[in-house]
């Protein structure tokens, strides 16, 4: 299984030639194994890339994420034909009863709320009880949002109450990357099964593009929260942290091993349990 994360922040040439990833600078070259290829970030604006690359990158399913003038993801590359049964995934994505997308939506939170307990515990900070209370409060499809409820007191337990997620401050930016990173792995994981990452079970974000994912990635949050509010990642080098963060071990089905392998389990299993397939939901495991 592919495990190489590739960051570019220099400018370069990017080429293909037989089966390997060509990086060119004025005094340097590498080859790399496309098959050991998982993610494939480009920072600089100063890359430049062939689209024969580019076609065998989306042939061989790699994730391409493309970064802004201020180095956040900006966009990705997500191949057409990345799944020759597209048209029956989406057919049953469509289908979906709401009733299974309620329960596994209370799932969801259920689990998030229970890993942002598990930070609050675990850095000594306010706010436990009244996550204890929501985690007994959820309804079926969180009707009574103890999610919106829960992430009030959690992000002003970890960050202090003047925080706020919509404000552009480090603490967001250091979030929004790492939250973006994981969330593009997910991206490639519905799109090689043939979803539609825009056809969310609770997210409707009507410029939402990836509403699904959002819902599937929700207990991963804290994850990345984690590493911010201990300062295991800092405004200097936080980047590539949360790049490394990809090849962290975690828990998934009893099973040690890397995040990346965990989400695409994940995701599997989770479109799965949504078709209607009576196994039950496993969530990724991690230890802080």
């Amino acid at each position: 299984m592919a495990f190489r994360t590739i960051v570019i922040r220099k400018r370069c040439k990017l080429d293909y030639s037989l089966n390997y990833f060509v990086y060119r600078t004025e005094d340097d070259e590498k080859k790399i194994l496309l098959d050991d290829i998982n993610l494939i970030i480009i920072e600089t604006l100063q890359a430049s890339i062939t689209s024969y690359l580019l076609s065998n990158l989306s042939d061989k399913k790699i994730k391409i994420i493309f970064c802004d003038s201020k180095h956040n993801p900006q966009s990705e590359l997500v191949s057409y034909y990345n799944n020759y049964s597209t048209f029956s995934a989406i057919s049953e994505q469509i289908k979906i009863k709401q009733e299974i997308k309620d329960s596994v939506w209370k799932q969801i939170i259920h689990e998030k709320i229970s890993n942002e307990l598990n930070l609050l515990k675990f850095c000594g900070l306010d706010g436990k009880d009244k996550l204890e209370g929501y985690l007994d409060e959820i309804q079926i499809g969180d009707s009574t949002n103890r999610e919106g409820h829960a992430a009030k007191v959690y992000f002003n337990s970890l960050f202090g109450k003047d925080f706020c997620r919509d404000e552009i401050c480090p603490t967001n930016e250091m979030l929004n990357y790492g939250y973006a990173i994981i969330v593009s792995l997910i991206n490639r994981e519905l799109k090689s099964l043939g979803y539609l990452t825009e056809l969310g079970i609770h997210h409707i974000g009507v410029t939402n593009k990836f509403n699904f994912s959002y819902d599937i990635f929700e207990p991963l949050r804290s994850y990345v929260d984690y590493f911010v509010v201990t300062k295991k990642a800092n405004i200097n080098d936080y980047k590539d942290v949360f790049v490394n963060l990809l090849q962290s071990r975690v828990f998934y089905n009893k099973q040690n091993m890397f995040l990346n392998n965990a989400i695409s389990l994940y995701v599997k299993n989770v479109t799965r349990v949504l078709n209607d397939s009576k196994e039950e939901l496993e969530f990724i495991k991690y230890e802080y």
